[in-house]
């Protein structure tokens, strides 16, 4: 996937106004516009222009955009970076509803559309937002408090974005798993006169862990096994966020063999499991000793590690 440069797209520098970039979009559309235009790319160019101000005219997603285009040049390979756009406050979805906006548009702001769209409970009601939050996985096995920061974008005075910053005291659930919605009630848009406040949605992400991966309620976690373990067959301590239990290597275990613990996963009504892969680690030959056994190994065993290959 190719960055695109809206700023250039439109034809403002990046320290535009609002107002600049309505300006340079009513111009281009005037210019680009396939009813009146006789440019050769005229609808190649309008989707450009109309996907550009939908994004520089909306002061969250430009804030959003503003962060992560810091450095980055036009048509350069380009993946967003893991939970780039964590902690942004966002309101409803697109007024630009369906339109057909390129699949960078798509892999940034998609998840913003959909998670953020309207509230139920009727149409005076305060508007829903979204943000995205990174926990701890630990969090999901205790449950906790956690005081997490958002930063809200706002249009100034003077036409430009500015991020202003909120604090709250969110109590996270036991079992929470990725992708699962907090939601906040009361802590979205305000409403007009009496009607009640739109609600915080948050959608839960986890830091990626040193041990453990998270899929659902399953956790997968790789199990380092000595080869006298993998062939006789043992039993070995596997430590847990919150406990530790014994697991048993059936004899013959060869590397990459999957084992699954039932109901050790994450919490929940059912619990997940814990799925282990089995990673065979050799000692290293770096004594005499340790020398001899693997020089007997290969003298007295009749083992042809490659001979499948062969057959």
């Amino acid at each position: 996937m190719q960055f695109q440069d809206y700023y250039q797209a439109l034809g403002v520098s990046r320290e535009a106004s609002a107002e600049d970039i309505k300006k340079a979009f009513r111009k281009l559309a005037r210019k680009y516009h396939p009813d009146v235009s006789k440019e050769p790319d005229a609808e190649q160019r309008m989707k450009e222009v109309n996907e550009a101000y939908a994004v520089l005219s909306d002061p969250q997603r430009r804030a959003a955009y503003d962060q992560l285009s810091q450095g980055r040049r036009p048509g350069e390979d380009f993946r967003p970076p893991p939970d780039w756009d964590a902690g942004f406050e966002f309101s409803g979805g697109s007024p630009f509803g369906n339109a057909d906006f390129s699949d960078f548009f798509a892999e940034l702001f998609g998840r913003m559309n959909a998670g953020a769209a309207g509230s139920p409970g009727g149409r005076h009601r305060g508007e829903d937002h979204h943000a995205r939050v990174v926990l701890d996985l630990e969090d999901s096995f205790t449950g906790a408090t956690r005081q997490i920061s958002l930063r809200v974008p706002e249009l100034t005075a003077d036409g430009h974005v500015a991020l202003r910053t909120r604090t709250l005291e969110v109590r996270i659930p036991r079992g929470v798993r990725e992708g699962q919605i907090i939601r906040l009630a009361g802590q979205g848009a305000p409403a007009f006169g009496n009607a009640p406040a739109g609600d915080l949605l948050l959608e839960v992400s986890f830091r990626p862990h040193p041990r453990f991966r998270a899929e659902g309620r399953d956790l997968h976690l790789g199990l380092p096994v000595a080869p006298w373990e993998a062939a006789l067959g043992a039993v070995v301590e596997v430590a847990l966020p919150e406990s530790a239990l014994k697991v048993r290597i059936p004899a013959g275990a060869q590397h990459g063999r999957q084992l699954r613990v039932r109901g050790k996963g994450l919490p929940g009504d059912p619990p997940g499991d814990l799925l282990l892969d089995l990673r065979i680690v050799l000692p290293p030959a770096d004594t005499p000793q340790a020398k001899a056994l693997y020089e007997t190994m290969a003298r007295d065993m009749a083992f042809d590690p490659r001979a499948e290959a062969r057959s």
